[in-house]
């Protein structure tokens, strides 16, 4: 074999690696083309939602949401957390130790060398953050989320 044949063997192997290695498991419900999202969402939250970045912590305005509603997902706008889940964790990010039903979804990250559960958006695949098994009864769960990845909804005044 030449090696210009290996080159190109070695080159059709790792574009057909890219192109299915972007595609998603599923499909989700929601999609857009990466031009798209850059379009839809902040730079910070293009980073997180659909980079898997996580943002500074303390800096997120969701740490001092107090009233009641709902935590959706700021790339599709699905609810994911009630504020009655809502608890100070201390580390910096917006936490909860329940989601709603059927919002989220997760995955093994092994990026920073140890296992973790990431956490994502079950409509359109955004990552929000990481599960651990160090938050408060009823559930022992703290999902520790982006607060740059949910906007928050209040809940209706009654009269």
């Amino acid at each position: 074999m030449k090696r210009r044949d290996v080159l190109s063997h070695l080159l059709t192997g790792a574009m057909a690696s890219a192109v299915l290695g972007a595609r998603p498991a599923f499909a989700y419900q929601v999609t857009h083309t990466d031009e798209e999202w850059r379009k839809l969402l902040s730079p910070d939250a293009y980073q997180v939602l659909r980079h898997e970045a996580t943002e500074t912590p303390f800096t997120s305005p969701l740490n001092k949401e107090h009233r009641k509603g709902v935590f959706a997902c700021a790339g599709c706008a699905l609810d994911l957390y009630s504020s009655e889940t809502k608890f100070n964790s201390g580390t910096g990010w917006p936490s909860f130790y329940r989601p709603l039903n059927n919002a989220v979804a997760t995955k093994t990250d092994t990026t920073l060398g140890v296992e973790r559960t990431e956490v994502h958006c079950s409509r359109c695949g955004g990552h929000l953050g990481h599960v651990f098994d160090d938050g408060p009864r009823p559930t022992g769960l703290r999902y520790c989320m982006n607060g740059v990845a949910m906007t928050f909804k209040p809940a209706a005044k009654t009269a």
